[in-house]
């Protein structure tokens, strides 16, 4: 399975394929999440052969956190720090290294970026340092969920200058209001991504 040309220069990034998002008993559950799985991890596996570099993200909150509605924010509890709910699903072939988000109760919904929910104030992840080593200049994404995290991580690839592609086949939405997910796809389309 080659849905695009991976090469040295080219990572896959795999966003937030959890528990609590993959699976129907996870607290935030993202319909079809677990239907994304085995063609991640085919593409993964393409990647990984032509010497690509793969990273996952994942969230990584701490219990209490301005980011969760029992504490004033929008989302119910979801990837508490090494709890079940936080780990990748267990079909998820993960071969790379990983970038936590939210550590510190910031909303993370971009692997580049993570967001004070008081001040507003944006500081990075490893994410961007970690590509730039690497020398990659082209970024392949999938993972959960298409209008949140990969929404945002995809555009602030595009910000960075990294050519992006989304692979519609490996990303599920949320919906929370209905049509969330085709506007996130124009989101990242406007920014300068390719949906394949």
């Amino acid at each position: 399975m080659r849905p695009v040309e991976f090469n040295d220069t080219t990572a896959v990034i795999v966003v937030d394929v959890q528990n609590d998002f993959a699976l129907p008993t996870g607290s935030l559950y993202v319909a079809g999440g677990q239907d994304t799985i085995p063609y991640i991890n085919d593409v993964v596996a393409a990647a990984e052969e032509a010497g690509s570099l793969i990273v996952y993200t994942q969230d990584w909150h701490p219990p209490t956190t301005p980011h969760f509605a029992k504490d004033g924010g929008v989302w119910p509890v979801h990837c508490v720090a090494d709890t079940w709910g936080a780990d990748f699903h267990a079909g998820l072939d993960v071969v790379g290294p990983t970038v936590r988000k939210g550590t510190g109760g910031e909303d993370g919904y971009s692997g580049f970026t993570v967001r004070d929910t008081r001040t507003g104030e944006e500081r990075p992840t490893g994410l961007e340092g970690l590509l730039r080593k690497q020398e990659v200049t082209r970024l392949i994404v999938v993972g959960l969920a298409t209008d949140y995290c990969v929404k945002s991580t995809v555009i602030d690839g595009c910000e960075a200058g990294f050519d992006v592609t989304v692979l519609a086949d490996g990303i599920r939405a949320v919906n929370l209001q209905p049509g969330d997910g085709d506007r996130a796809v124009a989101a990242m389309v406007a920014a300068g991504a390719t949906i394949a």
